[in-house]
């Protein structure tokens, strides 16, 4: 999916409780679950949805990373 043109078009509906519901279209082709967590946030004139992991599906994340740290000597 390119990240600058949609795959997918759908209008929705504010419901009276002011819910949405992400057409199935749009979560199939992002990979969407029921119970999967989001972080909801305006920007600008927007709704943004980030979607948020639990730490243990973090593990893991940086193998590989350099994690040798060179240290100034302590100067008094």
């Amino acid at each position: 999916m390119s990240q600058d043109y949609p795959d997918s078009i759908a209008s929705v509906t504010v419901s009276a409780d002011l819910q949405l519901t992400i057409p199935s279209v749009v979560g199939q082709s992002l990979g969407l679950s029921e119970g999967q967590r989001f972080q909801v946030m305006r920007y600008r004139n927007r709704i943004e949805l980030i979607p948020t992991y639990p730490v243990q599906a973090l593990r893991g994340f940086l193998k590989g990373m350099d994690t040798a740290l060179t240290r100034d000597s302590d100067r008094l």
